[in-house]
Formats: C-alpha cells, sequence, structure tokens
C-alpha cells in the first residue's frame, strides 16, 4: 500500500499576505483622502474658466471623505486578517490531487 503524496501550505502566510495589501492598499487610499480634503482640487478646475464650476467643493469634500473612509475600513479589513491569521495554522499538509485524464 503506497502513501500519497502530500504538499505543504502556508495557511496563515496567505492571511498575512492579504492583511498586507489590505494594509498597503488602505494607506494610499487614506493618505489620498488626506490630501483631497486639505490640499487637492479636481482635475475639472484646470479646465473650467471659474473655480468649482464642474464639482461643488462640497462634492469635492463629500468625495475626499468617502476616499478616507475607503482607507480607514480597508485599514480595518487588514487588521482583521492578521488577527485571524494568528489563529490559523503555520503549515498545512495536504494530499496532492491526482490528475487522471
Amino acid at each position: 500500500m503506497s502513501v500519497p503524496p502530500t504538499e505543504k501550505v502556508a495557511v496563515a502566510g496567505l492571511a498575512r499576505l492579504a492583511a498586507g495589501i489590505f494594509w498597503i492598499w488602505g494607506g494610499l487610499a487614506a493618505v489620498k483622502g488626506m490630501w483631497d480634503c486639505f490640499g487637492g482640487q479636481p482635475e475639472a478646475q484646470y479646465f473650467s474658466p471659474h473655480p468649482w464650476t464642474f464639482v461643488t467643493h462640497a462634492q469635492w469634500v463629500r468625495f475626499a471623505g468617502f476616499e478616507l473612509a475607503f482607507g480607514f475600513a480597508c485599514a480595518g479589513l487588514g487588521w482583521a486578517a492578521w488577527v485571524y491569521s494568528l489563529r490559523l495554522p503555520t503549515w498545512i499538509e495536504r494530499p496532492v490531487p491526482s490528475h487522471s485524464l
């Protein structure tokens, strides 16, 4: 009787990779939201004859707030994935699927 071949899979590492991606993406979105709230302006400003014609200032601040909330939500998901990864086993062994044609 032969023993089926197994492979090692990094389970906790996959969750930590997802956490890192969420942190990076959330950080970028939060920084962009902060920039838009306090220093940026829409690109439509460069093409309008009068300031804040195409996009009002209230609309722009609302959009920047959405970017900021989205960034914090992604960072929160990254934190949740990291905490969950601490409960997962580092490695698991599973049988290699046989592909018979």
